[in-house]
């Protein structure tokens, strides 16, 4: 038991520091971001499609779920340590290493919103330069956005007509061939009911032939007797 924890505890260390190292990169483009977001001042025409405020935004999101991914499986480490001064030594240096990239991340984001805050005061009611042209482009991928999901739902029941479809065309398949099966049945039973009655009307012609032949003999016999 205590080597399947071992082992347990070896996976949850090794995702620890994938995760750090992770981070690390991240946390470095994450603070060179930060320091490069801003108005840009530039045109409605030069406004690119991705500012640099919205990949700014992207990935604080995506940096505080890797944090909070790797407090817990610090958190896991921790319940599943196999005991030792170097296992305690190990967990607290993760926990440090975890509170310094929290840090990091705390006073990049803290001074990215002061920034931004501090622009919307000095920007006061007019908008910035190309702020109009920002609404009008995310309005028109909210438009578009909106419009594929229809066109997909469209799509999505076009499918399930022709599936439909094509269940009652197969179900009409199955109906004719039990038609079919039917009539064949028909067909093969009449043969014999032909035969039957073949067979009876031959008897009936024998019968009417010997009875003929019995009557004839009868008659000339009565003749002959007769005539003697």
């Amino acid at each position: 038991m205590s080597s399947i924890s071992g082992s347990s505890w070896e996976e949850m260390r090794k995702q620890a520091r994938l995760l750090e190292n992770d981070i690390d990169v991240k946390l470095v483009a994450f603070s060179k971001l930060g320091m490069s977001s801003g108005p840009s001042g530039l045109s409605s025409e030069s406004v690119p499609l991705i500012s640099s405020e919205d990949m700014f935004d992207t990935m604080s999101m995506e940096l505080q779920q890797l944090l909070n991914k790797l407090s817990s499986i610090n958190d896991k480490m921790a319940e599943m340590a196999p005991g030792g001064a170097a296992t305690m030594h190990t967990i607290k240096r993760h926990r440090e290493i975890l509170m310094d990239y929290q840090q990091e991340f705390s006073k990049t984001s803290a001074r990215v919103q002061a920034r931004r805050s501090r622009e919307e005061l000095l920007r006061g009611s007019s908008p910035p330069p190309g702020a109009a042209s920002g609404l009008n482009r995310r309005d028109q991928y909210a438009k578009e956005a909106n419009h594929l999901h229809s066109s997909h739902i469209l799509v999505d029941e076009q499918i399930n007509i022709a599936m439909e479809a094509r269940e009652h065309l197969t179900s009409q398949r199955q109906t004719f061939k039990r038609i079919q099966t039917r009539f064949n049945d028909i067909t093969n039973r009449f043969p014999m009911l032909n035969s039957l009655m073949y067979r009876i009307n031959a008897r009936k012609r024998r019968d009417s032939l010997i009875v003929g032949i019995v009557v004839a003999v009868c008659t000339f016999l009565l003749l002959l007797y007769a005539f003697h």
